[in-house]
């Protein structure tokens, strides 16, 4: 009966702990410790990579590493002799089809032409035009433009280069406020709402920043348990570049 009784308690022991470890192990999984820092991560206003809308050589590169532009700048030329060759053909014929249909209209109205000369001649012109809207696109492709004003962040190609349809061509960054992408406990999603002011202190200015969040994740991680947020600086900091980390502190939270 002892021994009964004493590998029951030793039992009865043994799930107790294994009950509270199981707590432990639930309560670390459920968001970081009190005190522990939120780490933030700098991202640009905008990003996008340009690549090649049709194949050729590259004539000239607009920019440099890091050099910023303007939208609707020119940042890559091709070589265009091709497409504005086939352009002054279609014109050309353009303009041959524009005489026979002339022709056709002055014979039909002496009554030698018939409706449907008439008609294929007036086809024949507006395929000429259609086939000079194509190259028209086409030698359009071949001056590659910033959509937006912003900085080169990396070069894909150099001048002189051949490149295909769809090779990228140019990294580029957006100019403007500077964006903060940040995960905190699933807890505070309550209490955290859009425009929500918090400050960041980033790693390599040393320096802290007023900040909004901007945008909320519709999912929590249920592995972290922690929610997603956006947050955007309230003003531009000339010594900040997108890449930088930092710590956000968000008064009262806990």
């Amino acid at each position: 009966m002892r021994l009964r009784a004493t590998a029951g308690a030793v039992l009865g022991l043994c799930l107790a702990g294994a009950t509270f470890f199981s707590h432990a192990q639930s309560a670390t999984r459920t968001a970081p410790a009190a005190g522990e820092a939120i780490r933030v991560l700098v991202l640009p206003a905008g990003e996008t990579t340009l690549a090649s809308p049709v194949p050729g050589k590259i004539n000239t590169l607009h920019v440099g590493l890091g050099l910023p532009f303007r939208q609707g700048q020119v940042l890559v030329s091709l070589d265009c002799e091709e497409p504005q060759a086939r352009l002054a053909m279609a014109k050309a014929e353009q303009a041959a089809a524009t005489d026979q249909y002339e022709a056709k209209l002055r014979m039909q109205g002496l009554e030698q032409a018939s409706d449907v000369e008439v008609a294929l001649a007036a086809s024949a012109v507006a395929k000429t035009k259609a086939q000079i809207d194509l190259y028209q696109f086409q030698v359009s492709q071949c001056s590659i433009r910033a959509p937006w004003n912003g900085q080169t962040a990396k070069l894909h190609v150099r001048s002189h280069m051949t490149v295909a349809a769809g090779q990228p061509l140019l990294d580029l960054v957006r100019s403007g406020l500077l964006l903060l992408k940040l995960n905190v406990p699933s807890r505070w999603v309550s209490s955290i709402k859009m425009d929500h002011d918090f400050e960041v202190t980033i790693d390599e200015t040393g320096q802290t920043y007023p900040a909004k969040v901007r945008r909320i994740n519709s999912r929590i991680d249920p592995v972290s348990q922690t929610i997603e947020l956006e947050g955007t600086l309230l003003k531009s900091h000339a010594e900040l570049r997108p890449g930088m980390s930092g710590v956000a502190n968000f008064a009262g939270m806990r």
